[in-house]
């Protein structure tokens, strides 16, 4: 009797991805959509159906739920690559990254997910229903912090610091960066809030951080010009299956840093604490542009330069492989050939 049971195991897999809606439908974007249009499209609908914003709706939390996974795909450059190749077929599902609110979990379900984190396995969470709470209702402690003066403190797991950054219009037309360091590479959020009509403060933007060398770090960039940053998690699958893969695709990290634009006034942004047991450490710095234009230059020259090398390693990688693959049908053939003498 033929072995059925990887036929069985597809047609598990076909009828439980066979319920869920393309993911392009879920968050209302095209198949061509750019990272930014996903990241921003996510940011709003995951505000929308945000379990906090929707107690005792069961409907707004499978729509959270949804718009979670189809980010999951399509946040992911190589699951998204598999998705638009194979649709929900491509891949495990069961592998997509989902958000946790670690304030509502207990404690042993902490401690899996921070060992799994520990392990290397991403472990997204959302920010407590505490603070964003106190935050639309105007609650919130706001310190204020100069531009170019770092202010360093420690805050506590799931909670949050609160700092109003003011800035002229002559600094808002030059540009503004916020910027979160850890030396002792804890785990926070940038928060940037945006004032509601009652008054309150509405979640806007926000960053994870990521660790970058010996420290951990998380920036918003408010500028008139592109910036990008080097995300080394970026096709960390393919080129763990591809050894190759590690050379060519080592500037495919190199992605564009989500920009917006700020107007004269005061603005609101925020540390959240996301380790899992302990506070996290960290800097905070907001930096005006127009103390900066020499090395904004050069910071523009070298990106360009990047991105330029990026595509000539593409090219190069199509030409290697095609180069390859005759050589290994040469060898294949003068194998089969010295074989059959």
């Amino acid at each position: 009797m033929a072995d059925t049971g990887g036929q069985d195991g597809s047609t598990a897999a076909s009828r439980l991805n066979a319920g869920r809606r393309d993911p392009y439908e879920v968050l209302g974007l095209p198949r061509d959509a750019t990272d930014q249009q996903i990241k921003s499209t996510y940011r709003k609908l995951a505000l929308k159906y945000h379990p906090d914003k929707n107690t005792g709706n069961p409907e707004a939390a499978d729509k959270f739920k949804e718009v979670a996974y189809s980010y999951g795909i399509l946040s992911d450059p190589e699951k998204r690559r598999q998705y638009d190749a194979g649709g929900f077929d491509a891949f495990d599902l069961e592998g997509l990254d989902m958000e946790l609110d670690l304030s509502n979990l207990g404690t042993v379900n902490t401690m899996f997910a921070a060992l799994f984190s520990k392990l290397g396995v991403p472990i997204k969470t959302t920010i407590s229903a505490t603070v964003l709470e106190e935050a639309l209702n105007g609650t919130v402690t706001i310190r204020p912090l100069p531009l170019g003066r770092p202010v360093n403190d420690k805050v506590e797991k799931q909670g949050a610091h609160f700092f109003g950054i003011t800035i002229s219009e002559a600094q808002a037309e030059a540009g503004v960066v916020v910027r979160v360091v850890s030396s002792v590479q804890s785990k926070f959020k940038l928060l940037y809030f945006e004032q509601e009509e009652n008054g309150g403060l509405g979640l806007a933007l926000q960053e994870d951080s990521v660790k970058t060398g010996k420290v951990t770090s998380a920036g918003m960039y408010f500028l008139h010009f592109q910036v990008y940053r080097l995300d080394p998690t970026i096709n960390a699958l393919a080129i763990a299956k591809d050894p190759d893969a590690a050379f060519f695709k080592r500037l495919e990290g190199l992605q564009p840093c989500e920009m917006s634009k700020l107007t004269a006034g005061t603005h609101i942004f925020a540390v959240y604490g996301d380790n899992f047991f302990k506070s996290a450490s960290y800097t905070i710095e907001a930096i005006c542009a127009e103390s900066y234009l020499e090395t904004a230059v050069k910071l523009k020259d070298i990106e360009t330069q990047l991105l330029s090398k990026r595509n000539e390693l593409k090219q190069f990688e199509v030409e290697y492989r095609e180069v390859l693959a005759r050589f290994q049908a040469v060898t294949n053939k003068y194998a089969q050939e010295k074989q059959a003498q």
